[in-house]
């Protein structure tokens, strides 16, 4: 039996289950297809020991009232619910490197951030308020960072560099480094990528920064009780295996594994670009896309390891550490040797519910290329499909969780006693649980050279099939939602959405 629905979203993912509940809520019949045990893609969380861990939302930034990501949230119904927990004012990040004991503050709020690092290099508070003003006006710039507004790119500023730009507002090398010190964010290339992705990752964290209490997949659960309110369906354990054309080429309906079909007037794809591209057949797309995408270059894996500790051995602390062994890592954080592995990382730590001045654990995640996993390559292993990786996979496993562990007491001697159990997560982890392409943080590289190669329009050239998501565009909580307001605009008509959007804008401010 064939079910019939206006909207049929495939992954449910951030970019999926916001696209899927903005429809819903202008009264269209709306159907989201998850082939996992679990919904939320980079949202998912998972638990050891009774212990709760993100596999990808560390913290939040934009979610104070009158914010950009606090009124995207507003629109979608689920900022009210949300539990959250507003991180060290005068430092959500600290910036370190070598062996300098000396940890630099990214504060909250633009006055705050100048001053607090003003500190550090009273030289250079000119300079700083000049980086900030930038970063404002790059932000300023793009459509829908401002909720509504602007329509289209400003292309001279899609050419801006990261490193020319940084270069021409300090010739401070050290601040430099501490200004470039969270690209993690980005996949830490802060040499080729344009400006404005540094711009808009950082700028929402400045704004304010966040970190969801019990994990990110609390998200997803509100997107989906929500969408679940205004009737939408969503199911699990439903991996698209086929889309069926009519015969003027629109797609009318898909075919899951377990022999399911699924017709709808309009589909959204929110799985990665090129499984959805496998998916697909290429032979149905244009030549000048297919080359387009296949020659990007995905971003860096990471590896992870998360260490649950003993009760109250270990006090807990309200920020991240971005630690690199040396100011010049900076530039090309992901490009690290084997041997002196882990070159940088970031840390973070989760207070225990009973001793909040505790750390009941502590997650480190550092770059790894998904070549060092490649011999284990064809196994697939996630809680709907459970296979062994061999003892090969958790001896490399377990070096590289000592290895780690080792560069963490360098910076916080004996942290080891206070360790009660090890975890772990390689690229294989990540490609398997949340479908990236060979396990990458944040889809592809951007350069800024060619800033238009990696930009992805929402529609596609098939009339009905639209796509959402991190490898179109934006990555990250705030780029992905914004993507997803972008791909529903497609759809609704941009005047539409936008209407709604001010009248929730205009009904918040009174």
């Amino acid at each position: 039996m064939k079910k019939e629905y206006d909207i049929l979203v495939i992954g449910s993912g951030l970019g999926g289950l916001a696209s899927a509940l903005i429809l819903a809520k202008e009264g269209l019949k709306v159907c989201v297809l998850e082939k996992n045990n679990q919904y939320g893609g980079n949202l998912q969380t998972f638990s050891r020991d009774k212990l709760i861990f993100d596999t990808g939302v560390h913290y939040l930034g934009g979610l104070s009232k009158g914010q950009n990501l606090h009124q995207f949230f507003s629109y979608l119904e689920i900022i009210d619910e949300l539990e959250l927990h507003k991180m060290n004012e005068d430092a959500y990040d600290k910036i370190s490197f070598g062996e300098d004991d000396i940890e630099y503050p990214h504060a909250q709020g633009y006055e705050n951030f100048v001053e607090q690092l003003t500190a550090y290099f009273p030289n250079e508070k000119q300079n700083l308020e000049s980086y900030c003003e930038e970063i404002q006006y790059v932000c300023a710039q793009f459509p829908r960072y401002q909720v509504i507004g602007k329509d289209s790119y400003n292309e001279e500023i899609l050419h801006l560099n990261t490193k020319r730009f940084i270069e021409s507002v300090t010739q401070d090398k050290k601040l430099q480094a501490v200004l470039l010190g969270s690209n993690f964010l980005y996949a830490g290339d802060s040499e080729n990528i344009p400006f404005y992705v540094h711009a808009l990752t950082v700028n929402s964290y400045i704004q304010s920064a966040y970190k969801c209490i019990k994990g990110g997949s609390q998200i997803t659960r509100l997107l989906i009780k929500k969408l679940r309110q205004y009737g939408a369906e969503v199911h699990k354990h439903s991996e698209v295996s086929e889309f069926v054309f009519n015969e003027s080429g629109a797609v009318s309906s898909v075919k899951t594994k377990s022999g399911k079909e699924y017709a709808a007037k309009k589909f959204i794809s929110n799985i990665e670009i090129r499984s959805f591209i496998k998916l697909i057949g290429e032979e149905k797309l244009r030549k000048s896309f297919l080359n387009r995408v296949m020659s990007w270059n995905p971003v860096s894996s990471c590896f992870s390891v998360y260490m649950i500790l003993k009760p109250q051995s270990f006090p807990n602390f309200n920020y991240n550490i971005y630690h690199y062994s040396s100011e010049d890592m900076i530039w090309n954080a992901y490009r690290y040797s084997k041997e002196n592995w882990p070159e940088t990382y970031m840390l973070s730590s989760t207070p225990s519910k009973n001793h909040p001045e505790y750390a009941e654990s502590l997650t480190a995640i550092s770059y790894m290329d998904f070549d060092e996993v490649k011999a284990w390559e064809k196994t697939v292993n996630t809680v709907a499909e459970e296979h062994e990786r061999g003892l090969s996979y958790e001896r490399f496993k377990l070096e590289k969780a000592e290895k780690m562990i080792c560069a963490l007491e360098k910076k916080i001697p004996n942290l080891r006693h206070s360790i009660q159990s090890v975890y772990t997560s390689s690229p294989l982890s990540y490609r398997d649980y949340i479908g990236s392409f060979e396990g990458n943080m944040y889809g592809y590289m951007k350069t800024s050279d060619n800033p238009l190669k990696t930009m992805v329009s929402p529609r596609t050239k098939i009339d009905n099939l639209f796509l959402t998501g991190q490898s179109v565009n934006m990555h990250g909580i705030l780029g992905v939602t914004i993507g997803a307001f972008n791909t529903c605009a497609e759809i609704l008509g941009k005047e539409l959405l936008d209407e709604q959007l001010k009248q929730m804008i205009n009904a918040n401010e009174n």
